[in-house]
């Protein structure tokens, strides 16, 4: 006989207000079905009242974790229904800023992780390093978390030579420090112990069901944004897919831990390659037309799209989360597994209602 529990939206455990139906026979999962919808805010039809440039604040204030490129991806796909790009300076800042972003991100999700562990001395050395992204981000853009550098038809702020003298610091600095903390989320005996071999999911299963991010390159999947035409310039950059092949919870562990070393990577590469020159171009007129723009955002693929009628409101915005897409993956892993392993589970996909529910 099988019982229903609820799984969130409060739990210890869970930065975010995730809401799942376990189906459990004695402790182990036979079904989960997810409730969304707490934190619901309309964002999408709220842009009726706003121009499309004040859009791109409303896309910042979507989430305030990934906001710098939710704010680029909203531009960029402005800029292709005006069929402008932006200057080159501009768009190696916007990779910097991206990049900073999913510095950030990522360590923020490690020490979430070691604290679902129990790790709490993990957990604060985490946030510490990540402060001093944050401080980077800050002296950069004025703020800590929505940024508003990214406007349409460039960006609002250049990066003087103390920026990149401090960008440059930070990423010496940042790189033995994530040395230290992944000797024990890679060796630990507890972790591999809670997490290889935890909730697999196939290379086949992940691509079919529309995952994205860590937790598809985590299957073997060598998908991401960032290495597609939507974005050219990292080609340039020397970037390539992080991926492990287990697709396993430990497996989505790892591809994180690699991106932090790939971001800074990239940060040190745009700012060797970045030209001198103009950070933004004069945008005339209204937007008409429908662009798309894919961004790979830290959880995965934002999609935007974006319909303008000639007016300088915007007829529609459509945006999908990545982790909307890791939600039914989600539903994948959880049947056959333990009770007390779910809010890890749950964790590996680095879920973000607010970008989800909107």
């Amino acid at each position: 006989m099988t019982t229903i529990i609820p799984f969130g939206p409060q739990h210890p455990v869970l930065p975010e207000p995730v809401s799942l139906k376990l189906e459990i026979d004695n402790d182990i999962v036979v079904g989960a079905l997810p409730s969304i919808g707490y934190v619901h805010r309309g964002l999408e039809k709220f842009i009726d009242t706003k121009d499309y440039n004040q859009t791109t604040y409303i896309c910042e204030r979507i989430c305030g974790i990934c906001s710098a490129l939710h704010g680029i991806t909203y531009t960029r796909a402005v800029e292709k229904l005006f069929n402008v790009e932006a200057p080159e300076r501009a768009q190696y800042i916007r990779v910097i800023v991206g990049e900073l972003n999913r510095l950030h991100s990522h360590l923020l999700w490690l020490g979430l992780f070691a604290d679902g562990f129990g790790f709490e001395s993990l957990f604060y050395e985490c946030w510490k390093y990540r402060e001093g992204v944050l401080d980077a981000a800050e002296r950069i853009t004025g703020n800590r978390v929505i940024h508003s550098i990214s406007k349409v038809g460039g960006t609002s702020k250049d990066l003087s030579k103390e920026h990149i003298d401090m960008l440059l610091k930070l990423c010496d600095t940042l790189e033995p420090q994530i040395k230290n903390i992944e000797n024990v989320f890679v060796n630990n005996y507890t972790v591999k112990k809670r997490l290889v071999g935890l909730a697999p999911l196939s290379k086949q299963l992940a691509y079919e069901a529309g995952t994205a991010g860590p937790t598809l390159r985590g299957s073997g999947n060598a998908i991401d944004s960032r290495d597609t035409p939507d974005w050219n310039i990292y080609k340039d950059l020397g970037f390539k897919p992080a991926i492990e092949k287990d697709g396993d919870c430990y497996a989505r562990t790892k591809v994180r831990i690699t991106e932090l070393y790939d971001s800074i990577k990239i940060i040190r590469n745009a700012i060797s390659k970045m030209p001198a020159g103009e950070i933004a171009i004069p945008i005339k007129g209204f937007p008409t037309g429908e662009a798309i723009i894919r961004t790979e955002q830290p959880r995965g693929e934002v999609v935007y799209y974006v319909k303008g009628n000639g007016t300088k409101n915007l007829e529609r915005l459509k945006i999908r989360t990545p982790t909307f897409a890791n939600i039914p993956s989600l539903l994948l892993m959880l049947p056959g597994v333990k009770l007390a392993d779910v809010p890890l589970i749950v964790l590996t996909i680095d879920p973000c209602i607010s970008c989800t529910e909107r």
